[in-house]
């Protein structure tokens, strides 16, 4: 059975289909399409932590579904701008799971992932897939991965 560990950058993931197709998407049948492909092992979803009601009820959903939620403090620089990055507890994440799998399955556009997925690839001979948004995937990633999957109407709410 293909063991399967999963990693949700939340926040890229909200902005990108977002912004792209103005819909939201539908982690429940992300969960159920990836079932199908082997045994889900480990799932993390790295969120923002915002006190109101549509953040607590969107992260009850997705513990529900079966994610471990990671929350990281929301932070409101001087000038107005936000900072919630979670790009290094991604990563270590990712090197501290991937020799217990077979499949490492990321949910990012970001390209600073891209070295990460090469390494993991190498080191513990796992296959590396990640699902984004083409035109706000970075290309590196998509190419440093063994399979993307372009989010599209399927996956979305």
């Amino acid at each position: 059975m293909n063991k399967i560990a999963v990693f949700v950058d939340v926040q890229n993931i909200y902005y990108t289909t977002r912004d792209t197709f103005g819909r939201q998407f539908n982690y429940r049948k992300f969960w159920q399409q990836l079932s199908e492909q082997g045994e889900i092992v480990h799932a993390n979803a790295y969120a923002i932590q915002r006190s109101d009601d549509a953040q607590h009820k969107f992260q009850k959903a997705l513990k529900h579904i079966g994610f471990h939620v990671k929350l990281k403090p929301f932070i409101q620089r001087a000038d107005g701008s936000a900072k919630g990055d979670w790009d290094v507890g991604i990563t270590i994440d990712v090197m501290e799971l991937a020799p217990e799998v077979d499949t490492v399955v990321l949910l990012s556009g970001d390209g600073d992932f891209d070295l990460l997925l090469k390494k993991v690839a190498e080191n513990y001979q796992v296959t590396t897939q990640v699902y984004g948004v083409t035109v706000l995937t970075a290309n590196s990633l998509i190419n440093a991965a063994t399979d993307f999957f372009p989010i599209n109407n399927d996956l979305l709410q």
